[in-house]
C-alpha cells in the first residue's frame, strides 16, 4: 500500500467516524475508498465493518451523558440487537449478495422518509405516551432486530434505520435517540468484528490504518451531535439518509 492510499484512508476513516456519530452513512466514504485502492469487494465490505467498529464504540464515550437513566432499557434490547447482528453476518458470509443489494437502497430511504414525516407517522400509529407498554416494547424489540440484522449484513447507513425506528417508539429527545443509537452501533460492531475476524476475507493493513481514524472522528461527531437543536440533528440524519439512499440505488442498478 502507498503512502498515498494510505493517507485516502486515514482521511476516509476520520469522515466516517464523525458522520456515524451524527447521523450513520460513513461507511459510504470508507468503502468507496477501499474499493478505490484496489481491495475487492468482498474483501473491502467485511474490512470497512471491522475499520467502522471502534468509531462507535468512541461515539457511546463521547454521547454517554445522554445514556443516563436508559440503563434498564439498554439491558433489554442489547441481546436483541446482538442476535440480529449475528444473523445479519450469517447473511452476508452464507447468501447471494445481489438480491440484498437491490433491497438496502429502499430500506434507507425509507428509514429517511420515516424520520422525516415521523410527527404525520405518529398520528397514525400512535405516539409512544398513548402506545400500551406491551405494545410499545415488542415494537422496540422488533425494530431493533431488523435494524441488527440490517447492520450485521451491510453496515452502511445503519445509523439512520437506527434513529428512523427508535424514534418513532421511544418518547425521548433526538440527543438521547442518537446516544442509544450510538451504543446499539457498537453493539453491531463487536458482532461483526468477531465474525469478520474469523470467516471473513480481512484486509487487516486497511482495518489498521482507518480503525484508529474512526475512533478519533466518532468522538468528535458525538460531541458535535449534543450541541445540534433536535430539528438540526434530525435534519442532517434525513439529508444523509437520503443521499445514502440514493447512492445505494444508483450503484444497484449499475451493477444490475
Amino acid at each position: 500500500m502507498s503512502l498515498i492510499e494510505a493517507v485516502l484512508l486515514v482521511l476516509a476513516g476520520l469522515a466516517a467516524g464523525i458522520v456515524n456519530a451524527i447521523a450513520g452513512g460513513g461507511s459510504l466514504i470508507t468503502f468507496p475508498t477501499m474499493l478505490a485502492i484496489g481491495i475487492p469487494p468482498v474483501s473491502a465490505n467485511v474490512s470497512n465493518a471491522l475499520s467502522v467498529a471502534p468509531g462507535y464504540a468512541s461515539s457511546v464515550v463521547g454521547s454517554r451523558a445522554d445514556l443516563t437513566g436508559q440503563g434498564r432499557r439498554i439491558r433489554r434490547v442489547a441481546p436483541t440487537v446482538l442476535i440480529g447482528a449475528g444473523c445479519g453476518c450469517a447473511l452476508l458470509l452464507n447468501t447471494p449478495h445481489r438480491v440484498f443489494d437491490l433491497v438496502v437502497p429502499f430500506l434507507v430511504l425509507g428509514a429517511a422518509l420515516m424520520l422525516a414525516f415521523q410527527a404525520r407517522l405518529r398520528g397514525l400509529v400512535g405516539h409512544p405516551q398513548e402506545v400500551s407498554p406491551k405494545r410499545a416494547a415488542i415494537t422496540l424489540q422488533v425494530a431493533v432486530f431488523l435494524c441488527g440484522l440490517y447492520g450485521g449484513y451491510f453496515n452502511a447507513a445503519l445509523g439512520v434505520l437506527l434513529v428512523a425506528g427508535l424514534a418513532l417508539v421511544l418518547d425521548e429527545t433526538m440527543a438521547r435517540v442518537s446516544a442509544l443509537k450510538n451504543l446499539l452501533s457498537a453493539v453491531v460492531g463487536l458482532v461483526t468484528v468477531l465474525v469478520y475476524s474469523v470467516f471473513g476475507p480481512v484486509n487487516w493493513t486497511a482495518v489498521a490504518i482507518v480503525a484508529p481514524a474512526t475512533v478519533v472522528g466518532g468522538y468528535l461527531g458525538a460531541r458535535l451531535a449534543r450541541k445540534l437543536p433536535a430539528p438540526v440533528l434530525r435534519a442532517v440524519i434525513v439529508t444523509f439518509g437520503l443521499t445514502v439512499g440514493v447512492y445505494l440505488l444508483i450503484r444497484a442498478a449499475f451493477l444490475s
